[in-house]
């Protein structure tokens, strides 16, 4: 499936797969689709504010889900404006029933990338069957589950990392105090990492990420207050860091490193960013990295057996470092996941895309205006193959002011429009 396609990605008002959705616009656009961004973050701070009102917590509620409906109908109007081959929404998209069926009954394909514990985040069950297609980051019985609700294309689809943005950085020393420690965790405290991490309480270790808060015993080492760190603040504790920890989450305690399957987004960034890690034995870990990639521990005293050893031999270190690395670029990354997914949808959906190809805004075009238009279309991150229909589409989502040549464009399109025929005849 090489043709170029309209891509429209939803994105949640918050979350973790909100970065996962811009690394996917990212790939996609490098491949060659002219990608939308519906940014739903934009009404967080107004979902947020309604429960600061000093009312009944059910109308509250009542509240945040209407507008989350009015949400969901704002997507359906950038759909219908768009007219988008796939919208593909991310994990917690505010994406609502009927507007899954509008766009079905609009023909329009629609995908979820559910790149969350579907045993813990349950919601699924009530969104997959209106999706056309569902990616997941598990494998077994999360298929079972949804062919029993109706969902039958579902993906198998590993996290990954944007070796654009994930990748060494040459930090400066003020940088590498601010954001470096022999030991370092970003990411969410949850109940087993609350747990484990206490046994590193006075040792040279940092955590960095939101829920740690009341927590005395870590308190000391809670870095910026506890709040959530950009993704460019995350690549810079990678790089600066001498070991990072990687410890996937669970809400239980009574197994403080849980052996589960999913292999989280962390993991694959850490390595793109060509930064040591030691990561939790998965069960999905195997298929995706050789044994001498990744230093993997199974029970908390083997991580601490490991720390000492890998802080006193920098250079195994570099080797584990060095052999991830290539293997992530080599087999995991957003670009190849995308494909995989564009790839999966056109087994399963024939004739799609169903919109028909248009010539590339190049054709007809005098050879002096030729070269504007390539440096416009390279400007706008878009293929020489663009036409010219969704070249002004890119150019009118932009904002200030028009170029003469967008100016020039646009008229002339309307002028084709009009009287017919190609431009430049």
């Amino acid at each position: 499936m090489n043709s170029s396609l309209r891509i429209l990605i939803v994105l949640p008002m918050y979350g973790g797969s909100l970065p996962i959705g811009h690394y996917c616009a990212r790939a996609l656009r490098r491949m060659g689709h002219l990608v939308e961004i519906f940014e739903a973050p934009e009404f967080l701070g107004a979902y947020e504010s309604l429960s600061e009102m000093r009312i009944s917590r059910d109308k509250v509620s009542s509240l945040q889900n209407g507008l989350l409906n009015v949400v969901s109908q704002a997507i359906l109007a950038k759909a219908e404006s768009f007219e988008p081959d796939l919208v593909l929404s991310m994990a917690q998209a505010p994406l609502s029933i009927p507007t899954l069926r509008r766009l079905k009954r609009d023909n329009v394909t629609t995908a979820m990338w559910f790149v969350e514990d579907y045993k813990l985040m349950t919601y699924w069950k009530g969104y997959a069957p209106y999706y056309d297609f569902f990616a997941v980051i598990q494998e077994e019985q999360i298929f079972e589950k949804l062919e029993q609700i109706g969902q039958e294309n579902v993906l198998y689809l590993p996290l990954a990392a944007d070796p654009e943005f994930h990748k060494p950085m040459d930090l400066t020393a003020v940088e590498r105090q601010l954001w470096g420690s022999e030991l370092s965790f970003m990411g969410a405290g949850y109940a087993n990492r609350r747990v484990a991490f206490h046994q590193f309480a006075g040792k040279k270790f940092k955590l960095w990420g939101n829920g740690w808060e009341d927590d005395a015993v870590l308190a000391p080492h809670v870095q910026l207050k506890g709040r959530r760190l950009s993704s460019e603040e995350c690549i810079k504790v990678f790089n600066a860091t001498v070991i990072n920890l990687n410890l996937h989450s669970s809400v239980h305690v009574d197994k403080l490193v849980s052996g589960g399957d999913f292999v989280n987004p962390r993991t694959f960034e850490l390595a793109a960013c060509g930064a040591f890690q030691l990561v939790d034995e998965r069960s999905l870990m195997s298929d995706l990295f050789y044994s001498d990639e990744l230093a993997t521990f199974e029970t908390l005293p083997e991580l601490h057996e490991k720390i000492e050893y890998f802080l006193a031999n920098p250079e195994e270190r570099q080797a584990f470092v060095q052999r991830a690395r290539e293997r992530v670029l080599k087999d995991h990354t957003y670009d190849q996941r995308m494909q995989t997914l564009l790839d999966f949808i056109a087994s399963r959906r024939s004739a799609w895309p169903a919109r028909k190809q248009s010539e590339s805004a190049l054709a007809g075009l005098p050879p002096e205006l030729k070269v504007q238009v390539l440096e416009l279309l390279q400007r706008l991150q878009l293929p020489v193959s663009t036409s010219l229909e969704d070249l002004l589409w890119a150019m009118r989502q932009q904002k200030g002011t028009l170029t003469e040549l967008e100016t020039s464009l646009l008229f002339l399109n309307e002028w084709r429009q009009q009287y017919g025929g190609i431009m430049g005849e």
